[in-house]
């Protein structure tokens, strides 16, 4: 993918769902039940952490008693940060799964929420404003916002944010539907752009709001990329066939021996730079359909061409699709 300045990218990556595959597909894009897979960024929010904020309640006593001290909070920046693309880069480059982490403030008057990891990003309101607009002017792109970690909230809290996802988004927010019956025409007809998957009770008060089982992440928490390439086989194997979305989590994830011992190099130039590849490489050796790839989520999504390996492999499986569909007309 041509990454320019600012991370801008071409307008075809950037309507990829509209634009490069035009609907053609009878099943949802992403859900994996049909072939193609699509994109997403793990902690998608984490580009911009609050090194001034106090560290976040996902944190250990320990750590909250550590970062007293100013060098802590800016070591703690290098392994907190896993993406630095904005949300709306991530957009404009083919990101269509975006993974959440919410937090109120302790201490703080008022409900308002933050995007946390490890130390406090930006409000959820600035982050679903930049979403909606991108969704404006690309009308036939389909986003899924997952919220699946919550901290320091009461019901008040989770109500209110509710309130901001639905003021955001309005009309564009897709209702609870069986899975398999969903169709990317369908949302369109709709002009139904947005789904939210909400791990969290309350989900079944609201018909835009997803169980967050619909949305399994598993997590393999490993620092060995053979590990994790095995464990997302394994996954994929035993994925459920009916109903529910699946997300192979491509990440790998620190040992505090190993923040210990790469302190000063972070995340990013500790364990993700030099472990792409040999992922990316998975990533084009995948197949997609009911137990295959459905959606992949990456740390650091610009630094090699996911967008523009899975836009490749979805574009080769519609050439196939009317391959198929041209025979039985035969």
């Amino acid at each position: 993918m041509n990454w320019g300045g600012g991370g801008e990218c071409n307008s075809k990556v950037a309507d990829w769902l509209g634009g490069e595959l035009g609907g053609s597909f009878s099943l949802l894009l992403l859900l994996g039940f049909s072939p193609p897979f699509s994109l997403g960024s793990h902690d998608s929010f984490s580009y911009w952490v609050d090194e001034k904020s106090p560290v976040g309640p996902d944190q250990a006593t320990a750590i909250k008693r550590l970062a007293k001290i100013s060098l802590v909070k800016k070591l703690m920046k290098k392994w907190s940060v896993t993406q630095n693309l904005t949300f709306k880069e991530q957009l404009e480059g083919g990101i269509r799964y975006f993974d959440l982490r919410v937090s109120s403030k302790p201490g703080e008057v008022g409900n308002e929420i933050y995007f946390i990891h490890g130390l406090f990003g930006i409000t959820v309101w600035d982050g679903l404003m930049e979403i909606n607009n991108f969704l404006i002017h690309h009308p036939q792109e389909v986003i899924f916002l997952d919220f699946n970690h919550f901290y320091a909230m009461d019901h008040n809290h989770h109500e209110y944010l509710i309130s901001r996802i639905q003021e955001a988004f309005g009309s564009k927010l897709c209702t609870k539907e069986c899975v398999e019956n969903m169709t990317l025409q369908y949302l369109w007809e709709k002009e139904q752009q947005v789904l939210i998957f909400y791990h969290y009770p309350l989900f079944e008060e609201y018909p835009f709001l997803w169980a967050g089982s619909k949305m399994p992440a598993p997590w393999a928490n490993t620092t060995n990329v053979n590990k994790l390439l095995q464990f997302l086989e394994t996954t994929l194997g035993e994925r459920a066939k009916h109903g529910t979305f699946h997300v192979s989590q491509a990440i790998l994830t620190p040992r505090v021996k190993t923040i210990a011992r790469h302190l000063i190099r972070g995340l990013k130039n500790t364990l993700v730079h030099r472990n792409l590849p040999m992922i990316l490489k998975w990533v084009k050796s995948q197949k997609p359909g009911t137990m295959g790839v459905n959606i992949i989520t990456s740390d650091f999504v610009e630094l090699v061409d996911f967008a523009a390996t899975v836009i490749a492999l979805n574009n080769l499986l519609l050439e196939g699709d009317r391959a198929t569909k041209h025979e039985l007309l035969c």
